[in-house]
């Protein structure tokens, strides 16, 4: 699907778009770019994955140790 630019700077989002992400009016819509630079449009309202940094938020007491945190912040498994 393509759609044009306006001179704004405005786009329409074709309809099946809208209807897979049940965007209606008012939606708050998010640009995510990828690694591989690519840029996805996501529903904001949808839940997101938690972020590899999410199991550190909050945490006291014994947890990992350096390695193990330094893999989590490189996205190594």
């Amino acid at each position: 699907m393509t759609t044009t630019v306006t001179s704004k700077g405005q786009i329409t989002i074709p309809k099946p778009v809208r209807d897979l992400l049940g965007i209606v009016p008012g939606s708050k819509i998010d640009f995510r770019r990828t690694s591989d630079g690519s840029v996805v449009l996501v529903h904001a309202a949808k839940k997101q994955p938690p972020s590899r940094f999410a199991k550190l938020r909050g945490h006291a007491g014994k947890g990992p140790d350096t390695d193990a945190i330094m893999a989590l912040t490189r996205g190594e498994p």
